[in-house]
C-alpha cells in the first residue's frame, strides 16, 4: 500500500489516500474531487479548472499522468 495527499494528484488538500496502484489511488482521487465539487470547495474547483486547461493537450495530460505514476511507484510502502 502506497499513499498521496489529494495535493500531490493535483488537488488542493492534504487528504490521503491509500492504495496497493497507481489507477486506485487515482480513482480515489477523482471520487474525492466530485465530493469537492458537489460542496461547491473554492480551492478545488480552481485545481480542477487547472487540471481541465491541462486535458486540452492530450501530450500534456499523458505527461503529466506518467510523471504521477512514477511518483506513486517510487513511494515507500504504507505501514
Amino acid at each position: 500500500m502506497k499513499t498521496m495527499t489529494c495535493n500531490q494528484l493535483g488537488g488542493a488538500c492534504d487528504t490521503k489516500f491509500t492504495a496497493n496502484t497507481f489507477e486506485e489511488i487515482a480513482e480515489m482521487s477523482k471520487k474525492h474531487g466530485t465530493e469537492m465539487f458537489h460542496k461547491g470547495d473554492e480551492a478545488h474547483l480552481k485545481a480542477m479548472g487547472d487540471m481541465q486547461q491541462l486535458m486540452k493537450s492530450p501530450e500534456a495530460m499523458a505527461a503529466w499522468f506518467t510523471n504521477k505514476r512514477k511518483e506513486f511507484e517510487a513511494l515507500s510502502e504504507s505501514e
